[in-house]
């Protein structure tokens, strides 16, 4: 391939030096000497053109190359070396310029075996040797390190193992494995060191599988055959049988190459690689790496979008969800302590708890005489306290839940999170609940595919039913197909592609296959493994999922350039033809006609690299991108406040439940209301000047005024405790009212955010 572009660029150097020569001689009255340089400069091309032929047809194919070629070689023939190389030229730099399309993009992504482990350790009796993993045979024993990645499929022989399998499966919070149960090569040891007994070498393990499916899949693509080439297949006989008119009237077989070279299809060379070009450009300005022309071809016709989960639709990493709280206690202390304490582990939730708090801006103690129990939780003395924080079974042993820690469970099952509970003192005090989430650009990106033209959205993963079809629900995709293994994501993809062009946008490495197994693989590729990114033709190198939604745009924008271009082309070729048939041109001004329509083609072309109908920028209404979000996260702890005193209403009896709902009746005076009447007011007036979003701020002002309704329910249930005593009636009425204002302002913010981020990255 290397040696292919070499020689590529090499011609077209050579027959524009040789056209240049040429025509200094000529300038010096040498014609005879222009015509040697001219016909030397074109030899080289049409011999390179003619083996290239020659190919095509030994492959069964016939390609626009065939016109090009007629046309050179009949004017050396006639002795029109001039108009021979002009066409050259034109030719050979259509090549060089395809070439350029597919170098522009490509990048020196890794292989995927660079994250297989190359030793492994292995038990002999007392003795433990490193070996390579190739020499791992059935019933070896072996000792996989804290941090290592299991090196071949086995059997658990320790009591117990922490494993992150998100390279496998996508889950993202690591599963605990117990002694006698499977474990795969490519996990990685989440906890402690611990013994396994191999049940297959690493050459037929998981992982290895894995690489033989990626290449197996990127070895049973079809060739991509260039779109000029379809239309070649009307412009070849058309221009033989305009020629051979042309020369039964005139008897003249100059006037049959005028038509030959007016008809020199440079359009179609020229056209498709430049827009293409174009579009791949822009795609980089965006952070979207396409490999090549022909993934950008694919990518325009596409039908169908299958997702990954984790990491794809989801953030892809445990973050905290909630925090669940014992009668009495305050949830920023809870996190606080959980905290400290998880600053002594490297597990991948003690990170979580740890940015969690920092993100809260806590100040956090460092811990003293920090006890782990791998894959359970922690205990150490905090800043005087004996604190604890892990599982239901470590914090309350055989002991029965209280209430407020069953309904943690409970709303940890249901939205498909881990909860870790917090003790101090041997008092529990509260749950922190981690998941999973939805990226906040889902939604969003979701409805900019649908709206460029895709029909079926499929989200394929390993994850849990239960968890997968909660991301889907809230997304509206067609299908969900869960818990699937890395060959059943490579038959659901073959499955899709027997009906319409499809493509599979995932990140992780379980995924490679089924991204090179698609018409089009994307890769999420800002965080996600050197696997996918290698095996996808499409790498978003931003941690944004709407890239793939823009993706799409970008390519069909650019296709039906490309299309407008050669069609134009050709049509302006035609009537260049018919000018020649009727002896209007000679063959050397059928040439410069044909160049001038190839500037014409070129200029429009390069219209891929813009976006169209601009919209003016976020400064032209006074403000910038920086403001967007900021005042929702000045609501976060607002509403996270409301969300604990509906949870604290549920025990709450009496005075103590009429200060909680003045206080829930203050919040929401002083901070929601204020938000959402300055937004009405000041913002949507602003914003109202960009019509494509004129909908949407009609339906979120109808957002603002059942808000303002919510808030003015709530300050006639505050005021009617004049006697500073709540009825168990008040209170039901008031929890109601304060949950659905928490979760409509949620909801309402997201909606807003949606909004201001499509305009602010326009």
């Amino acid at each position: 391939m290397i040696g292919q572009r070499f020689i590529r660029r090499g011609l077209i150097f050579y027959s524009l030096v040789a056209l240049a020569a040429g025509l200094a001689a000529y300038s010096l009255r040498r014609p005879e000497t222009a015509q040697l340089f001219w016909l030397l400069g074109t030899l080289p091309v049409l011999l390179a053109l003619g083996v290239s032929i020659a190919r095509d047809l030994a492959a069964g194919r016939m390609g626009v190359d065939a016109v090009a070629f007629i046309g050179m070689g009949a004017a050396v023939l006639l002795g029109a070396n001039l108009a021979a190389i002009v066409v050259a030229v034109m030719y050979a730099g259509g090549n060089a310029l395809e070439d350029f399309a597919v170098t522009r993009a490509e990048r020196n992504l890794k292989d995927l075996l660079d994250r297989a482990p190359r030793l492994a350790h292995r038990l002999v009796g007392d003795r433990l040797d490193d070996v390579s993993v190739d020499t791992i045979g059935t019933g070896d024993r072996l000792l996989v390190r804290a941090g290592e990645i299991v090196p071949a499929d086995g059997t658990l022989l320790a009591t117990k193992a922490t494993l992150d399998e998100s390279a496998l499966t996508g889950e993202p919070i690591p599963v605990d494995r117990k002694a006698g149960e499977p474990v795969r090569s490519g996990a990685v040891n989440a906890g402690e060191a611990f013994e396994m007994q191999a049940t297959a070498s690493a050459a037929d393990s998981t992982y290895a599988g894995i690489v033989k499916m990626v290449t197996a899949a990127q070895t049973a693509k079809a060739p991509f055959i260039r779109m000029a080439d379809r239309y070649a297949l009307l412009l070849l006989p058309a221009t033989l049988a305009l020629a051979a008119i042309a020369w039964f009237i005139s008897d003249d077989p100059m006037r049959a190459l005028a038509v030959l070279v007016a008809s020199t299809p440079c359009p179609l060379i020229l056209a498709a690689p430049v827009a293409f070009i174009a579009g791949v450009s822009r795609a980089a300005r965006h952070g979207i790496l396409v490999k090549g022309g022909a993934p950008l071809e694919a990518l325009g016709r596409v039908h169908t979008v299958m997702f990954d989960k984790t990491g794809t639709l989801t953030a892809g990493g445990a973050r905290l969800s909630a925090i669940e709280t014992a009668p009495g206690e305050d949830a920023d202390e809870v996190l606080r302590l959980a905290a400290g304490l998880e600053q002594a582990s490297h597990h991948v939730i003690a990170s979580a708890i740890v940015a969690a708090a920092r993100n809260r801006g806590l100040s956090l103690d460092f811990p003293a005489n920090v006890r782990e129990e791998a894959g359970s939780g922690l205990e150490g003395m905090l800043a005087g306290q004996r604190v604890r924080a892990g599982s239901a079974e470590l914090i309350f042993g055989g002991r029965s839940l209280p209430d407020w820690a069953t309904r943690a469970l409970r709303r940890a099952s249901w939205r498909s999170a881990l909860c870790v509970f917090v003790a101090r003192n041997g008092q529990v005090i509260g749950a922190l609940l981690f998941a999973d989430e939805l990226r906040r650009e889902a939604p969003r990106a979701i409805q900019t595919l649908r709206a460029s033209g895709v029909r079926r959205m499929v989200m394929v993963t390993g994850d849990r039913a239960d968890a997968a079809e909660t991301i889907a629900a809230a997304l509206d995709l067609d299908t969900v197909l869960a818990e699937r293994s890395p060959a059943d994501k490579v038959d659901a993809v073959a499955t899709e592609r027997k009906a319409h062009a499809t493509v599979m946008v995932g990140d992780g490495i379980n995924d490679a296959p089924a991204l090179a197994a698609a018409d089009v693989g994307i890769a999420m590729g800002a965080r996600g493994a050197t696997a996918s990114s290698e095996a996808a033709d499409v790498v978003i190198l931003v941690d944004r999922l709407d890239r793939v939604a823009e993706a799409v745009q970008i390519a069909r924008r650019t296709v039906a350039i490309a299309r407008e271009s050669i069609v134009a082309g050709m049509a302006l070729s035609g009537l260049a033809m018919i000018a020649a048939l009727l002896g209007w041109l000679a063959p050397v001004p059928a040439a410069i006609s044909q160049e001038a329509i190839d500037v014409l083609v070129i200029l429009n072309a390069l219209r891929a690299l813009g976006a169209g109908r601009k919209r003016p920028p976020l400064a032209s209404v006074g403000l910038s991108p920086e403001f967007f979000g900021a005042d929702h996260r000045a609501l976060e702890k607002s509403l996270d406040r409301l969300r604990e005193i509906a949870d604290a209403l549920d025990d709450a009896t009496g005075r103590s439940a009429a200060t909680l709902i003045e206080e829930a009746n203050r919040i929401v005076q002083q901070s929601v209301v204020r938000h959402e009447r300055a937004d009405e007011s000041e913002l949507y007036p602003k914003l109202s000047t960009f019509p494509e979003h004129v909908s949407a701020m009609s339906a979120m002002s109808r957002a603002h005024r059942e808000i303002l309704h919510l808030a003015r329910l709530l300050a006639r249930l505050a005021e009617s405790l004049s006697s500073g005593d709540a009825d168990r009636y008040l209170i039901r009425d008031a929890q109601r009212v304060i949950e659905n204002l928490e979760s409509l302002v949620r909801l309402h913010n997201a909606q807003e955010e949606d909004v201001y981020e499509s305009l602010a990255s326009a």
